[in-house]
């Protein structure tokens, strides 16, 4: 017998990758995940290529990691892709001891991060017609 099947929490035009066990505190994995954020997948892609931060090519892996998962497992078109979240969790906490002077010792904690990223396809948007007066001379007439 195998397991029951795993009901799926995301929406239809949703597809996620998760990156475990990243080796860079929360607080720094966030500022490039805030970077993000809410982009077209294809500008978050751009932006993280050109990113001067150490950890910005491992956000880029996740990041089109979920592209394909959603071209590949859900058939989504990749041009209208968004990253609708990226959510950065903490995970273990490795403890080390640093030598200091006169006989003492100091402790280093080393964080590690998960990342999950979730890329959504956006509905078309529909413009509003623009009026041709603004709406202080459209009170006055």
């Amino acid at each position: 017998m195998s397991k029951p099947k795993h009901i799926r929490t995301l929406a239809d035009t949703e597809a996620q990758a998760v990156a475990r066990n990243i080796r860079v505190s929360p607080r720094k994995l966030n500022l490039v995940a805030a970077t993000i954020r809410n982009q077209p997948a294809d500008k978050a892609i751009a932006a993280l290529t050109f990113s001067r931060r150490r950890i910005a090519q491992q956000v880029k892996k996740a990041l089109e990691s979920a592209v394909a998962n959603a071209e590949n497992n859900h058939q989504l078109d990749v041009d209208k892709l968004v990253v609708k979240t990226a959510e950065v969790g903490k995970s273990i906490v490795m403890k080390r001891f640093h030598a200091r002077g006169r006989g003492r010792s100091a402790r280093v904690e080393k964080f590690f991060s998960h990342l999950k990223i979730v890329v959504a396809e956006r509905a078309e948007a529909v413009e509003a017609p623009k009026a041709g007066k603004n709406s202080k001379e459209q009170k006055a007439a």
